[in-house]
């Protein structure tokens, strides 16, 4: 009884940390670059479960002997968990927002399955981390910055001096400047399941200069949208929800029931 008691209770948190994800994708909807989180649920190691005390009877030419004896009964789970959170990195919608500094990357073709292409920022204490998120503004330095103030990096890794306007952004990423142009320091993650995701529409991992052969353009004055379907994310909470009632009821059920056994059964002992 005990044992259904933990599968229930271990469906619930199960369900809580499935709503938790989806409710954070449903609030992140209208995030520009922002890609959605999905949990993967697993089962806890299967038990098998065997019958033993039963006697066997070995026949012999005196007529025989017993021995224990067993009998399988099959399989049997002890609860699920979630195992991992995973960001889903498909390409979100393209919408134009009017403003220079605004930059939407649109990724045609990369050479690895799970690769995709980042910008590249800094964070307050010197690190570099990856965003989808392109919109940019022009801080009181006239540098490039994110939402958060982080320079936007060039590919020299260097911070953008803009002079404190941005009239043209190429489809290849080349800012005209007073003193030349530069060039944003796009990056590329071979393999985006590597990465860790900071939060603020920022990844931690390794990357490296866009190959070749990956085939991307950038629009100036657009904003690549999340990529949340809110229609689907709402679905997936309702049935989430049905779940953590159903598991719910389960565990009343062997609340009460262990309360007759110490109640009632105790006393009749």
């Amino acid at each position: 009884m005990l044992r259904g008691l933990y599968g229930a209770a271990s469906g619930m948190i199960t369900q809580q940390r499935q709503q938790e994800a989806l409710s954070n994708n449903i609030a992140n909807a209208n995030t520009p670059g922002y890609k959605s989180d999905q949990t993967a649920i697993r089962a806890f190691p299967e038990l098998l479960v065997q019958q033993s005390g039963g006697q066997n009877t070995i026949p012999t030419t005196q007529g025989g002997f017993n021995i224990p004896g067993s009998r399988q009964l099959g399989g049997m789970n002890t609860g699920v968990y979630v195992q991992e959170t995973i960001p889903r990195f498909s390409q979100g919608d393209i919408a134009e927002s009017g403003m220079p500094t605004d930059v939407a990357i649109q990724q045609n073709e990369v050479p690895d399955e799970n690769g995709a292409i980042f910008f590249a920022v800094q964070n307050e204490d010197g690190d570099v981390r990856y965003t989808r998120n392109g919109n940019f503004t022009i801080d009181a330095d006239g540098y490039l910055v994110n939402g958060q103030g982080y320079y936007v990096l060039d590919e020299d890794g260097e911070n953008i001096q803009t002079d404190g306007n941005v009239d043209t952004i190429t489809p290849e990423g080349v800012i005209p400047t007073a003193d030349g142009e530069v060039t944003l320091g796009m990056q590329y993650v071979a393999d985006v399941n590597t990465l860790t995701k900071e939060g603020n529409d920022l990844f931690e991992g390794d990357a490296e200069a866009v190959p070749a052969e990956a085939a991307y353009t950038l629009q100036q004055g657009a904003l690549e949208q999340s990529n949340v379907n809110t229609e689907q994310a709402m679905t997936d909470m309702m049935n989430a929800y049905r779940l953590f009632e159903s598991n719910q009821r389960v565990l009343r059920v062997y609340d009460e029931s262990l309360g007759k056994a110490v109640t009632e059964v105790g006393r009749l002992t």
